[in-house]
């Protein structure tokens, strides 16, 4: 890359004083933000957990060969083939499979401009910030603009999509004699590649330069050497299968389960499960959503907390070397805290939704607190001991 597209900018001790104080009111929202959220997943997870057991323990063995009108408003579990009496549809290429959906997916060859940023600190508390524009060449989903390169003469993109991303579903999608609705259908999974046959008449739409290469479409010239603007797509499909489904009987469909716990849901996995099987493993996955939003709740504490102490470091960086030892400290700081807070925050949380495991817990986040404390203390009392009299 050309040394004349790398730009070098500069930025004064007082600028970033001014840019890190500002931080502070941005850092303190996201820190409070914080709270709520995992205040609120805590609830979510006993609701799901309560909710679900609510269901396995009152759900019923059905067939699913015939509808009993004696079921109706009951939570069942049935098994069978997922299948369609219709092929599936892709109107803008007038494509017919036997399958349940048919993904189309457009892509297009584009540069990509990618900046390349470091930044170095100055005595006297400036930065130095060197911006370096790398370019590549991928496929996308969507054409990129290149007028914004920094770049633009050798790097400039062409072309357009002539058609967009699809999912065709085919209808109705039934299991035995049952008939599944939009929610459940939209659950079944399970994509394997489609390929078109070598004989398959494109439309005229698509252009001369369009061709079947590998069970795909290719638009351009040469698809062992694409060039910016050759355009290709490919497909998945859902075929027909084995599913299992939990959900309560409404007729010969079905419709979310309403919980006393306060959750409503309908499930549905591919393949055959039994329902203590299907049960366990969305226990599995609300158990898995709750360490995630705990984990999202502790990260915009420790966000919130450093952007709060920004300007700490910011101060100190008249010396780089002074300024990073103060940045280490209080990330250290940081970590601490959010650790206090969200330890005390899901405590309080439990203490109403699970009394019994939210005292133990906040037990141990108050000893938590009390033991960074002692030690902070005894870090202080050696570090003054340390020091001569009169000194």
């Amino acid at each position: 890359m050309s040394d004349q597209f790398t730009e070098v900018t500069h930025q004064s001790w007082f600028s970033r004083i001014g840019g890190a104080i500002k931080g502070v009111l941005i850092g303190l929202i996201i820190f409070i933000v914080a709270f709520p959220l995992l205040f609120w997943n805590e609830g979510r997870a006993v609701r799901t957990f309560k909710s679900l057991n609510e269901g396995a323990g009152t759900i019923i063995e059905v067939s699913a060969d015939t509808v009993d009108p004696a079921n109706a408003g009951k939570l069942i579990h049935i098994t069978g083939d997922a299948v369609s009496p219709n092929p599936v549809t892709d109107p803008d290429l007038n494509l017919e499979v036997e399958a349940l959906k048919l993904i189309r997916n457009v892509e297009i060859f584009q540069w990509k401009e990618t900046i390349k940023t470091t930044e170095k600190k100055n005595v006297g508390g400036s930065t130095t910030k060197t911006e370096t524009p790398v370019y590549d060449k991928v496929w996308v989903d969507s054409p990129i603009d290149s007028s914004s390169f920094k770049d633009k003469g050798p790097h400039t993109n062409t072309g357009s999509l002539p058609l967009q991303d699809n999912k065709a579903v085919a209808t109705p999608i039934t299991v035995g004699a049952f008939t599944l609705n939009s929610t459940l259908v939209g659950k079944i999974g399970n994509t394997s590649s489609f390929k078109l046959d070598e004989s398959f008449r494109l439309p005229d739409a698509l252009g001369a330069k369009a061709a079947v290469v590998n069970g795909g479409i290719y638009i351009g010239e040469n698809p062992s050497s694409p060039a910016i603007g050759d355009v290709r797509i490919t497909f998945a499909q859902v075929p027909s299968g084995p599913v299992s489904i939990a959900a309560q009987q409404v007729s010969d469909t079905f419709e979310a389960f309403q919980a006393e716990a306060g959750n409503s849901y309908q499930l549905l996995q591919t393949g055959i499960h039994s329902a203590a099987a299907m049960f366990e493993k969305a226990q599995s996955d609300n158990k898995m959503m709750t360490w995630i939003l705990r984990g999202a709740g502790f990260l915009l504490m420790v966000i919130g907390l450093g952007m709060i102490f920004k300007p700490l470091s910011v101060l100190a960086d008249v010396l780089p070397i002074l300024g990073n030892i103060v940045g280490a400290g209080t990330f250290v700081i940081s970590l601490l805290i959010a650790f206090c807070c969200a330890t005390i925050t899901i405590a309080i949380a439990w203490i109403v939704y699970r009394p019994i495991l939210g005292g133990i817990l906040l037990v141990l986040a108050i000893g938590s607190i009390v033991l960074v404390t002692t030690k902070l203390k005894a870090a202080k009392a050696k570090k003054a001991a340390a020091v001569p009299a009169g000194a």
